[in-house]
């Protein structure tokens, strides 16, 4: 598998505080550090927590919790790496005040090794997830608890969110390392020249377990069972340039969502590549989307009722039927 460090030095203009340190200046999130020990993961678990401006221990009401899961050879460092990033999307109004975690997964896929070894998956949903809701003052409800990350931690996010929609209400991802593919034959040169067969096999089985690729596989868990998603706010999004192909893989997932009449926002960046300084502003959106997901805006307000009734008429004039808005739905599926 290719490593990020091999490819570049991301470009992103933050300056966060490291892991564990107080940020003191006005207006900027403040950080610490947790280690947890799980019988999921061999080893510490290191993860890094983003508590935003003004954080009170016992706020009104509780503050939404998104995990944001880091690419490959990222740590619990990355949460300091794009805090300022963060900072600004709150003060900006783009995200409510968040907190944000993100636990240093290795190079895992944040997924349960098929030979039981390692399981992220487990880790995630039985220990970290229980952890922050025991320690700090945030929601219970999967309403209010998002998932979102780049690259290795897109594609994390959204098998994480695929599979568990009663946990999560919205997924974010970044430039998700996702393959083009429904099933493990598909899976050509493109996608294994960075992850290669040995890497597979690590993570689904020698020979790799084709049922067990696809049980995990985000775009296949979607085409299965589209329903399982209708209440889970889904935003992808990938740079046309991307070194990887990852563009690829995105556009795959977006149809599948698509035909399934999945509602999700997909976004694919002009002049965008896997690493620089693209990724700042990328995350700044993303976190948009979270942040419509806290506080939907009133977009469909009495202006585009009464445009919307207009149109009805029209269609059922021209034989067509019409339908009930309903924001889970691409209209017109």
């Amino acid at each position: 598998m290719i490593r990020r460090r091999d490819l570049a030095a991301l470009a992103v203009t933050t300056a966060g505080a490291p892991a564990g340190a107080v940020a003191e200046e006005e207006g900027k999130g403040r950080l610490k550090l947790d280690r947890l020990r799980s019988v999921h993961i061999s080893g510490e678990v290191r993860v890094g927590v983003y508590l935003p401006n003004g954080y009170r221990a016992r706020p009104d009401t509780p503050y939404p919790l998104m995990l944001l899961l880091h690419g490959g050879d990222g740590s619990e460092k990355d949460i300091a790496r794009f805090a300022n990033v963060i900072d600004r999307a709150m003060a900006e109004g783009r995200i409510a005040p968040t907190v944000i975690a993100t636990p240093a997964a290795r190079r895992s896929l944040y997924m349960d090794y098929r030979d039981g070894s390692e399981r992220w998956e487990s880790f995630i949903v039985r220990d970290l997830l229980p952890h922050l809701r025991a320690t700090l003052p945030v929601a219970q409800s999967r309403e209010r608890t998002f998932v979102g990350g780049w690259s290795m931690g897109g594609l994390g996010s959204l098998r994480l969110a695929f599979k568990h929609p009663e946990i999560f209400g919205a997924v974010a991802a970044v430039e998700p390392a996702v393959e083009p593919a429904l099933a493990w034959s598909e899976v050509g040169p493109r996608v294994k020249f960075w992850r290669s067969d040995e890497i597979y096999e690590s993570l689904f089985g020698a020979p790799v377990d084709a049922a067990y690729w696809a049980e995990n596989n985000p775009a296949t868990i979607a085409r299965r069972d589209p329903r399982r998603l209708i209440d889970l706010g889904v935003y992808i999004e990938v740079g046309d340039q991307d070194m990887l192909y990852l563009n690829e893989g995105v556009e795959f997932l977006h149809r599948v969502l698509f035909d399934a009449g999945i509602a999700h926002e997909y976004r694919l960046v002009r002049g965008a590549d896997h690493v620089g300084p693209s990724l700042g502003p990328r995350l700044t959106d993303a976190l948009g989307f979270i942040g419509r997901q806290i506080d939907p805006p009133a977009w469909i307000d009495r202006q585009v009722s009464e445009a919307r009734a207009v149109m009805d008429e029209r269609k059922r004039a021209a034989g067509l039927t019409t339908q009930t808005q309903d924001h889970r739905r691409i209209r017109g599926s």
